[in-house]
């Protein structure tokens, strides 16, 4: 959500690099696709997301990492340390604690996000939903439904919700249908659990 914000804010073009996808099997194929996207983030100037960085950026003194994988991460830091372009590298983790500590080196900024408050979760709802929200909505079920949520969770239950709404036909997403919607969205991330 960040990276959408500044890419907008910016005006800058947005591509996402999924890094589960760059990883192959074939030794040497990784680091030349990663030499790919350095290549283009000297040429095009835009907001660059490395999503998931954890699959590339690991610690590489862990005893069960593979080789070819410290390679990727050397080169990565190569690259970024030789970037001059005026293009935005952010990579994502749901992980700090696995990423190699060079890496928080060779960026500007490390930021953390916690679970949302519950005034955070109510005021991203009002935001999302926004002329979508129905004129009663009660908040305290809606609330305890989003706790354990996070931001992007909760967004995405909200979009869902609105999607629902309009395929049947109504104008406004009753608080029923998003804490249908966040539900169904902490049994995908959580299995029937509580977080």
């Amino acid at each position: 959500m960040t990276s959408r914000v500044l890419a907008r804010e910016l005006r800058l073009t947005m591509y996402t690099i999924q890094v589960d996808r760059l990883v192959t099997k074939f030794m040497g194929e990784t680091s030349a696709k990663l030499r790919q996207i350095f290549d283009l983030i000297q040429k095009e100037t835009g907001l660059y997301l490395f999503d998931e960085f954890d699959a590339i950026g690991g610690e590489r003194s862990l005893d069960n990492d593979v080789g070819e994988m410290r390679r990727v991460l050397n080169s990565f830091l190569q690259f970024i340390e030789q970037d001059i372009s005026d293009s935005i590298i952010i990579a994502v983790t749901n992980s700090p604690k696995l990423l190699d500590r060079a890496l928080f080196r060779r960026f500007d900024d490390v930021l953390y996000y916690e679970q949302p408050t519950t005034e955070e979760c109510k005021s991203l709802i009002q935001n999302v939903l926004g002329a979508f929200m129905a004129s009663k909505f009660t908040w305290k079920t809606i609330l305890k439904e989003s706790d354990g949520l996070s931001h992007a969770e909760i967004d995405q239950s909200c979009r869902d919700a609105i999607k629902q709404a309009i395929l049947s036909d109504k104008q406004k997403v009753e608080a029923s249908l998003l804490g249908q919607m966040l539900n169904e969205r902490r049994n995908a991330c959580f299995g029937r659990r509580a977080p």
